[in-house]
């Protein structure tokens, strides 16, 4: 363990010294997430304006859940988007050869390899967005605690389900397009799960699970998420994540390498 965190350390320092050599990226990735927010808010307040509300969940209920939601893009931005997308590169250019000889576990060393500060903005804002939706609950310190582990889990699932994509281009090379698809079904997670129909519901939480991404995390906050949801989230994301190791060692298999 000790190894594994000093190589971390080694890792996302050279990282950021790289990436700060551009500051004008954080003020353009600042500006952007800042528009995105905006625009998630008014989206929002499209539903909410005339009093329309979805079942349950208040003005400042529905916050949170995308506050949440804004918090994973940041997640996302920061440590999956910057490592995962090299593997595609990696099995292009040939270079997933030398990160297979490392005395490390390759996908260790594809997930954590480098970090971008960019998503840093996403953080932050989603972190307001939580902050201020709670303030208006009169959410204590708690409340958030009660998150902890699903939000936890929220990570982890998505974590294990981009990976495993990204674990398919050793097959099919190019998965661009198919990233993008999963990026536009993560969307759906920026509203709370029963403004969508029941069909969709059913998708989205047991297909593509977006429901343990935001709403359940949300509804703990809240007070409102019963035991067994929270179990099935932390069981979930220990499931992909220890499917997502097995089907990492299985695609292996079929790798010929670049110079087979």
């Amino acid at each position: 363990m000790n190894k594994y965190l000093r190589v971390l350390t080694l890792f996302w320092s050279a990282a950021i010294a790289a990436e700060l050599e551009y500051r004008i990226n954080f003020l353009l990735a600042a500006l952007s997430s800042l528009g995105n927010m905006v625009g998630s808010l008014f989206g929002l307040f499209l539903f909410y304006r005339n009093g329309y509300r979805f079942a349950g969940w208040s003005w400042e209920a529905a916050l949170l859940v995308l506050g949440i939601f804004t918090l994973l893009q940041g997640f996302s931005a920061t440590f999956l988007a910057p490592n995962l997308n090299r593997i595609v590169r990696h099995v292009q250019e040939g270079t997933l050869d030398f990160v297979l000889l490392k005395p490390i576990r390759s996908q260790f060393w594809l997930s954590t390899h480098t970090v971008s500060p960019w998503g840093l903005p996403d953080v932050i804002f989603g972190s307001i967005i939580i902050g201020y939706a709670g303030q208006q609950l009169g959410l204590g310190i708690n409340d958030y605690l009660k998150s902890a582990i699903p939000l936890f889990s929220g990570f982890v699932i998505l974590y294990s389900l981009w990976f495993m994509l990204g674990a398919t281009s050793i097959w099919f090379v190019k998965i661009y397009n198919v990233t993008e698809v999963l990026r536009g079904l993560l969307e759906a997670g920026r509203y709370p799960m029963v403004a969508y129909p029941t069909a969709f519901r059913f998708f989205f939480t047991f297909v593509v699970p977006v429901a343990f991404l935001t709403t359940i995390p949300a509804e703990a906050m809240l007070g409102r998420s019963q035991i067994s949801g929270m179990l099935a989230a932390g069981v979930l994301a220990l499931v992909l994540f220890f499917i997502s190791t097995r089907f990492w060692r299985f695609a292996l298999r079929f790798y010929t390498s670049a110079s087979s």
